[in-house]
This record gives C-alpha cells, sequence and structure tokens, in this order.
C-alpha cells in the first residue's frame, strides 16, 4: 500500500523568513522562489544557512558558476540570501559578500502595426481577440489582462483599473475607444453564452468561476502568430513591448509611457528607445551631416 507524503516540517528559521516576507506583503510566489533558493544554499553548505561564513557564501557562488547556472537563477539567489542575511539574520556582512553575475540585456521583438492587426485577425475567437487586443491597446502585463474583472473597465474616465500588478501596486491604464469597443463587443457575446457574471473575470477560463489562464493566452497568441504568418517569436509580452514602441514613436513622452507600464525606474521604458524604429530613422547622421557641408547643403532634420 502506498503511503502518503509527508510535508517536512518548517524550521524555526524558515518560519521566521517566511513570517518577514509575510510582513513586507511579499506575493506568494516570491516567497516560494525564496525559500527554494535559501534551501539550495542549505542543501550546499549541509547545514543551517544561520551558521553559513564568508567564505561558505564564496564557495556556493563559486559552486553555481563551475556548474553552468544561468545568470537569471544566479540574480534570484542572490535576492533571496541578501534576504535572508539582511533581513531575518542582520547579518549585512554576508549580504555584501554577494556577487550578482551580469546578464547581457536583450532588446524585446516588437511587432509592426501591420503585423499586430494580422495577429489580433487571427485570434482563435472573440475572448481571445478581446484579451490580447488588452494587451496591446493598454500595455499590460499578461498576468494583469488575466485578472482583469468587468467592474475594472471605467467607461466613463476610460481608464482600465489595474490591481495590485507587479510589486503588489495599484495604478491605472489607458482605455481607447476602440478598444472599448472591443470589449463591448466581447461582453455582449459573453453574456450571449451566459459565461459572464456580475463582478466576475472579464476573462473567465474553462470554468467561468475562475481567470482564463496565462498559459491559455500565450497559446492563443501562438496560434494567431502561426495563423497570421508572423515568424517573429511572439508571446503576450511582445504586444505590451509593441504598445510601449509604438508610443514612442509617435513622440509620447517617455515618462507618460513609464507610467501607462507601471515601471518603477525611467531606465527600464528607456530601453525602447532602441528599438523606436521611427525614432531611430529620424536622427540625421554624422555622415550625412558632413556631405552635406562638404557640398555646401543645408542637411534635412
Amino acid at each position: 500500500m502506498a503511503t502518503l507524503p509527508v510535508d517536512r516540517p518548517v524550521t524555526p528559521l524558515r518560519q521566521r523568513m517566511l513570517d518577514d516576507m509575510a510582513m513586507r506583503s511579499m506575493g506568494s510566489r516570491t516567497q516560494h522562489d525564496y525559500v527554494r533558493h535559501v534551501r539550495a544554499f542549505a542543501a550546499f553548505l549541509g547545514r543551517s544557512p544561520d551558521t553559513a561564513t564568508a567564505e561558505d557564501v564564496r564557495r556556493f557562488q563559486v559552486h553555481q558558476r563551475e556548474h553552468g547556472v544561468s545568470g537569471s537563477v544566479i540574480g534570484a539567489t542572490v535576492s533571496a540570501l541578501r534576504f535572508l542575511f539582511g533581513v531575518t539574520l542582520d547579518r549585512p556582512d554576508l549580504s555584501r559578500k554577494l556577487v550578482l553575475a551580469p546578464r547581457p540585456r536583450k532588446l524585446p521583438d516588437v511587432l509592426s502595426v501591420e503585423e499586430v492587426g494580422r495577429l489580433l485577425g487571427a485570434a482563435p475567437g472573440i475572448k481571445y481577440r478581446a484579451a490580447l487586443g488588452v494587451a496591446y491597446g493598454a500595455g499590460l502585463r499578461v498576468s494583469e489582462v488575466a485578472h482583469l474583472k468587468a467592474d475594472d473597465i471605467d467607461s466613463k474616465r476610460m481608464l482600465i483599473r489595474i490591481e495590485e500588478g507587479k510589486g503588489r501596486k495599484d495604478r491605472n491604464a489607458m482605455l481607447s475607444p476602440q478598444l472599448l469597443e472591443l470589449l463591448r463587443v466581447w461582453w455582449r457575446e459573453g453574456k450571449r453564452r451566459s459565461v459572464l457574471l456580475p463582478h466576475g473575470w472579464l476573462f473567465p477560463g474553462r470554468s467561468y468561476t475562475d481567470p482564463i489562464s496565462t498559459r491559455q493566452l500565450h497559446r492563443a497568441v501562438c496560434e494567431a502568430a502561426e495563423a497570421a504568418g508572423i515568424r517573429k517569436r511572439v508571446s503576450p509580452h511582445t504586444l505590451r513591448h509593441s504598445f510601449a514602441t509604438h508610443l514612442l514613436e509617435q513622440d509620447v513622452d517617455i515618462r507618460v509611457i513609464q507610467v501607462l507600464l507601471g515601471h518603477s525606474k525611467l531606465e527600464t521604458t528607456a530601453l525602447y528607445t532602441k528599438v523606436a524604429t521611427r525614432t531611430i530613422r529620424a536622427v540625421t547622421g554624422p555622415l550625412d551631416q558632413l556631405m552635406a557641408l562638404m557640398e555646401g547643403k543645408t542637411p534635412a532634420g
């Protein structure tokens, strides 16, 4: 007869760390990830992390690099251990010993306006067309799209209310007249199908009492891209990238775009200046300036 797995007892150190994270209103996923990374450190040590020394921290990071651990995992581990050492254990000396691996910053994939139109037109049904329309038309993250409720659409103020977005922060997103009309088409169809409840999810999942999953949205955007003949790697986040890039190419102030995206740092938003092709094309190159000077012409732009 199979035996049921027995949950491992929570150690006093882990409980204290969980309490510290809860006091700071950290999300459940972040808490889970932090505990997982600290557990990996403890497994490397073979003893409790509260006995760690500066040399232990150094050996662990050398071990990670020698075993080809990715830069993103190393960064996540550093964040978890900095919390453990700096907050729970009050050992800032150990926290300072942690070294972040430099990660190359890749430019995001962006669709043209025409490609976005083809993608939305190929979406598998009005629900997915409306959901992907929100991702592009308001620049929302896929999790924010999935957890929208009908009451979050404010047609009077032409705003979309985002509750507890990234970093558990609330913000307002833009609601254009075209996006509102697309949502109304879905609303009428959803009511006809009896899948939309009063004050319920705007995009319900297989069970209308649950929100649509981010996996469903990923699958829908991939199917739409294939049907539209788009060869780029496309995800729901590609639509958010395209939203920001297209606004920048329309000369919208980058600080406004920062607010719309919910970025806490301007340099995060500034990444889109590197992919805004219209902005790049508008710049007069130094060779053009030189040739114009040599020919006695006034350069355009």
